[in-house]
């Protein structure tokens, strides 16, 4: 699988500008970039790139200079010369209306990067959320020789006397204090000190996720998910990248080799037993669809209901990334389901996944973290795909986040068609609204004016939070922070912008839900649901222009990643 494959030209005379003449081309580039203080004998050397999403508007990369440092020293160690290019960079918090919308323009960005610049290899630097899976996406289209480095989970702060990290923590603090729980001063002081050093969020959210399975894949060195940003192992993680990356150079070991059925499959099973976030079911399958592979929601059911949950972590838990990293890290977990991984998927390292877990741990496992196969936090995955009347394409819930009183329940609909008139009314006094009804959000996913926010996780009406409800079944096409939990299933596809089932619900329908059964049905009869079809408006002719022209043309639904339809 490492094979001298590449015999073209290398570094920086692959791929020269078209001026009509290449000998012309290469002096030209050979001048230019000695007016940047190289010598011949670098610019002899084959070339890295160096994929860096460093932005003051994205916190979590917030170490990325000195990590960059760090690659670099292992590419010039490796015998290549290092030349880093910025890309896009998704801040998740910092973006509007959503980060997924900019998710599919940083992999064009990326990808076309790659292939414009001359390097025989390539580093991925990424870290929150929608950066790494977005570079995956890059890397499986552009197809040369490439290696993800994550930039590690934050680490935790203290509150009280109470470990914080973000943003689960955020979330279950909010809680309290839309419920009155506790004072504006104190949730200000807890704004303070939910994050209080670089890095990804702390608990097992979207980047987290991400960065599981881009181990899993084997995109990524092993060992490396789980180390903390500000740990010296995540600067000699980055060394050793940047070393490898020089090592794949001229091989046959590219993306096309690593991202397979197989290593799709492990992937979602490592997404089973971290009880990952849901937004990792639209990324890996943007992913596997730009290797040209489908991931089938039925066979996604079957993976879930045979691999346990055994990491215990926020949100499902009550640990944090670092424990994991401390406990063994995403090694130890794939020890434990190794009965059920491929193991002769090809990995980065130029060995095989079993090659991997061969060999001995360098700690034991700390099983108050990391549980074993036979004594599981669940028996089943935490993720389980729905489908039915209301969602004929899929729809995903995190059973392992839920109250499971709420998995098989049937309720009437409170249907906001909108984010404005979920925020306008959710909080009323007169919202007519009970605790064993189902919360309907409407128009939030992919095709719509939204593009598919992490507005799933529906608040809870503030007359039930007093009155002590802390989860309710929510409903929409929208995501969810992979840092958030409850009954909120999520995705609902198709969208109700494109005409989906859930546009046509109104307040008063019946839905049912039965996980046991894995579907969410609308209780309406097909005439009366023909008559509302109908009745729909047209919907206003919007001027678009640029990205999000772009953007609204070519998106496609949740059960094929959100991607374009042209990639």
């Amino acid at each position: 699988m490492t094979d001298k494959a590449d015999k073209g030209p290398r570094g920086i005379a692959r791929g020269l500008t078209n001026y009509g003449d290449p000998a012309f081309a290469k002096y030209l580039r050979r001048s230019f970039a000695k007016s940047m203080g190289y010598s011949d004998a670098m610019l002899d050397r084959p070339v890295v790139g160096i994929a860096y999403t460093h932005s003051g508007f994205n916190n979590c990369h917030r170490h990325f200079p000195e990590l960059l440092l760090a690659v670099k020293r292992g590419v010039l160690a490796g015998g290549a010369l290092p030349l880093e290019f910025p890309t896009i960079s998704l801040g998740e918090v910092f973006l509007s209306p959503t980060s997924l919308k900019f998710r599919n323009l940083m992999a064009l960005d990326t990808e076309e990067m790659i292939r414009a610049q001359p390097m025989d290899s390539v580093v991925l630097m990424g870290g929150c959320d929608k950066t790494v899976p977005a570079q995956l996406m890059a890397a499986a289209s552009a197809n040369i020789p490439s290696i993800s480095l994550v930039g590690g989970p934050m680490s935790t702060s203290r509150h009280r006397g109470e470990r914080l990290g973000a943003c689960t923590d955020c979330r279950r603090f909010w809680g309290r204090y839309r419920a009155n729980d506790i004072s504006e001063e104190e949730i200000n002081l807890v704004e303070g000190r939910l994050s209080t050093t670089t890095g990804s969020c702390a608990v097992m959210g979207t980047a987290s996720t991400m960065a599981c399975l881009t181990e899993a894949l084997g995109m990524a060195l092993p060992h490396s998910a789980a180390i903390p940003a500000v740990h010296a192992d995540r600067l000699r993680c980055a060394e050793e990248s940047g070393f490898r990356a020089a090592q794949l150079i001229g091989t046959d070991l590219t993306p096309s080799k690593i991202i397979t059925e197989k290593s799709i499959e492990n992937a979602i099973r490592v997404l089973m037993a971290i009880s990952g976030s849901t937004n990792a079911v639209i990324h890996l399958t943007a992913v596997a669809r730009r290797a040209g592979i489908k991931i089938d929601l039925k066979k996604f059911n079957e993976l879930s209901d045979t691999t346990p949950v055994l990491v215990n972590l926020k949100p499902v838990g009550s640990h944090y990334m670092e424990d994991l990293f401390a406990a063994g890290g995403l090694d130890a977990v794939m020890r434990e389901i190794k009965p059920l991984l491929h193991l002769d998927a090809m990995t980065v390292t130029g060995e095989t996944l079993g090659e991997w877990l061969a060999k001995p741990p360098a700690d034991p496992v700390d099983r108050t973290v990391v549980k074993s196969r036979e004594d599981p936090i669940e028996p089943e995955g935490g993720l389980v795909a729905l489908f039915g009347s209301l969602a004929p394409g899929g729809a995903i819930l995190k059973r392992s986040a839920a109250d499971s009183r709420l998995f098989e329940h049937t309720g009437r609909a409170v249907v906001f068609n909108s984010l404005e008139d979920l925020s306008s009314r959710i909080d009323a006094d007169d919202l007519d609204v009970k605790a064993d009804d189902i919360l309907v959000l409407q128009n939030a996913g992919p095709a719509s004016d939204s593009a598919m926010p992490e507005a799933g996780y529906l608040p809870i009406p503030k007359k039930l939070a007093r009155a002590g409800i802390k989860d309710m079944i929510r409903i929409s096409d929208a995501r969810m922070s992979g840092t958030a939990y409850g009954a909120v299933i999520l995705h609902v596809t198709p969208d109700a912008a494109t005409g989906g089932p859930l546009g046509l619900v109104e307040t008063g329908d019946r839905i049912r839900l039965s996980v046991k059964d894995k579907s969410i049905d609308l209780l309406v009869d097909e005439a009366t649901l023909a008559k509302r079809r109908a009745a729909l408006p047209k919907p206003p002719v919007t001027a678009r222009r640029g990205y999000d022209r772009l953007y609204h043309s070519h998106i496609l639904q949740a059960d094929e990643g959100c991607d374009f339809d042209f990639c």
